[in-house]
């Protein structure tokens, strides 16, 4: 069996890691025989295995004239390019500069998702729950860690691990 024909994904139903076979295009829920615990640690997706089940974020989302939706609570037509969208979220990140608080705040005041009522505060959410781009960023942080710049197609987003 070649190891190479194996890799890790995740199921978006039921939010745990699986094997797939990239060559019969079959899965299997427990580890393929003949890899060791090694082969596994180096199959693509190996990440999925160490990700909790479920993360809590918070976000603060600039929308743009590209967004899927290009308006808010805060303005009913968003005119702005994507180049401002982000040059306005690094502006924020640098004010922000680790603060829980200030994050919080500046979601309430500025962010462009109905979140903003609750500081940004997107609740606990699991693999598939939100677009992928997101979804990536947000398991790839630590706990209390903010991003950077993230596009998805509902705008520019900072986004803040809280669990």
């Amino acid at each position: 069996m070649h190891m190479s024909q194996w890799e890790i994904r995740m199921s978006g139903s039921r939010g745990v890691p699986y094997f797939y076979n990239s060559v019969t295009k079959t899965s299997v829920w427990e580890t393929p025989e003949g890899l060791t615990r090694e082969d596994v640690e180096k199959l693509p997706g190996a990440e999925y295995l160490t990700r909790p089940a479920k993360v809590r974020a918070s976000h603060l989302l600039v929308k743009h004239s590209g967004s899927r939706n290009p308006s808010s609570w805060r303005e009913a037509k968003i005119t702005r390019s994507k180049a401002e969208a982000i040059e306005i979220l690094q502006g924020y990140k640098t004010q922000i500069n680790g603060s829980h608080e200030k994050f919080a705040q500046l979601a309430k005041e500025f962010s462009d998702c109905s979140s903003a009522r609750k500081g940004g505060d997107l609740g606990a959410f699991g693999p598939g729950q939100m677009q992928k781009p997101f979804e990536d960023a947000t398991f790839a942080l630590k706990i209390g860690e903010t991003s950077d710049v993230v596009e998805t197609d509902s705008g520019v987003h900072l986004i803040l691990r809280t669990e």
